[in-house]
């Protein structure tokens, strides 16, 4: 039976605090997140019928400073996984150490079998659902799964309506014309990238040595691919919700995004038109496919009990939130197949997130070399800390990363001390 995505996130933390001897009462604070919501988001749809659809905000921990996270669209979306999520993103800010614990919301719908005006609908219903529990020093938003910048943008505005003044820094991810931040639509590729090549440098491998497949060709694996291959790295397998591509010899991954990036409607990979090898194969065949790099970039619990055995990479940048179980991680470590834990690998997002929240609070914005640099400086301090700890302790680089995050968190709240 494969294991549910939440009841590997608290797992890993039941373990880690064994490990640490945590203790019992901090233990099970950070296994419970401080506030779970849940809200009905009626909406006027272009027929002129009304749909009600099922919104949550799940506030992990504040132990560490306001909660951060994104909002996801997706059909499958519950509370269970958001609390997960929510719950990564307290770790993900510790390990990163920048001062936010963490939060995710998420609403239960289909974005394309809606339009554009009905998301638009939704997210501001949403935003107001959920107002009374966000706001700067509380909570702040960003895009997730099928949300981006101009979701933000919407999100922003229902806020702004709500407060009579515009609050730019209420979610991040905006538009670069509404307070947005540079970099910060490429900052969770660019961060999976920066964690690879430092993993390439520790085992002293030439990425141009190195091939690739990455699942998931939205927006964090297609800059990550984009990324790795202007350091060198092949990339043979990429794949959507639609279909894999695969050539041993490479694809071209230039012609794909220009193909992804060319119509009004998404285009998806199964209506690409095949150059010289490439080959359509299936998620499983990607995620077993023979490469050096695999790097899941789609939903959680992709390489579970079932198919751990089977994945011949050597290395797994994990680009999304729990794409390995827990079960699978330990199948995976066996096999001395070094995987660059969530937590760590895509930390980029919420790192230039916490940039754009400053460059909101000050109303004054770095150009993208700051930025750039500035990320570059927190992951490679991160990936560092990482590293030591899991030579230091011998335990693999997910053991470490909860470690350093779940000491963090701990002794955030023992500084703090319990209220009243």
């Amino acid at each position: 039976m494969i294991q549910s995505f939440y009841d590997s996130v608290l797992g890993q933390i039941d373990d880690t605090a064994d490990k640490i001897s945590l203790e019992s009462g901090i233990h099970n604070m950070i296994r419970k997140p401080e506030r779970e919501l849940t809200v009905t988001i009626p909406i006027e749809k272009d027929n002129g019928e009304i749909e009600t659809f099922t919104g949550y905000r799940v506030q992990h921990s504040s132990a560490r400073g306001p909660c951060k996270g994104g909002i996801r669209y997706h059909p499958d979306t519950n509370i269970d996984e958001v609390k997960a999520l929510a719950t990564l993103m307290s770790l993900k800010c510790a390990v990163a150490n920048v001062p936010f614990g963490g939060a995710k919301g998420g609403v239960t719908c289909n974005p394309s079998e809606l339009s554009k005006k009905e998301l638009q609908r939704i997210t501001k219903r949403y935003a107001a659902m959920i107002l009374p529990i966000i706001g700067p020093r509380a909570d702040i938003p960003a895009p997730d799964i099928n949300t981006n910048a101009e979701t933000m943008g919407w999100f922003m505005d229902a806020v702004s309506m709500h407060e009579g003044s515009t609050v730019l820094d209420i979610v991040t991810g905006k538009p670069i014309d509404l307070g947005g931040s540079l970099g910060r639509n490429e900052a969770t590729g660019r961060g999976v990238m920066l964690n690879t090549i430092e993993l390439l440098k520790k085992q002293k491998i030439d990425p141009k040595k190195i091939t690739c497949a990455i699942q998931g060709f939205g927006n964090v694996g297609s800059i990550a691919g984009q990324l790795l291959g202007k350091k060198g790295c092949k990339i043979c397998a990429i794949s959507d919700v639609s279909t894999g591509l695969y050539n041993i010899d490479g694809l071209d991954t230039s012609d794909i995004l220009s193909y992804l990036n060319s119509k009004e409607r998404t285009p998806l990979l199964k209506d690409y038109r095949l150059k010289k090898n490439d080959e359509f194969i299936s998620n499983k065949d990607l995620l077993e496919s023979d490469v050096d790099v695999l790097i899941p970039s789609a939903l959680e619990n992709q390489i579970h009990i079932e198919n751990a055995d089977k994945i011949k990479a050597k290395i797994i940048a994990e680009g999304a939130n729990g794409p390995v179980s827990k079960k699978a991680d330990e199948i995976l470590a066996e096999k001395e197949i070094q995987i660059i834990p969530d937590i760590l690998a895509n930390s980029g997002g919420v790192v230039v997130s916490y940039f754009e929240w400053v460059q909101g609070i000050q109303s004054f914005f770095w150009d993208i070399n700051e930025v750039n640099e500035n990320l570059k400086k927190i992951m490679l301090k991160s990936f560092a800390d990482v590293w030591h700890t899991s030579k230091k302790e011998r335990i693999t680089l997910r053991e470490a990363a909860y470690r350093i995050a779940i000491k963090k968190i701990a002794r955030a709240v023992e500084l703090r001390g319990i209220f009243p």
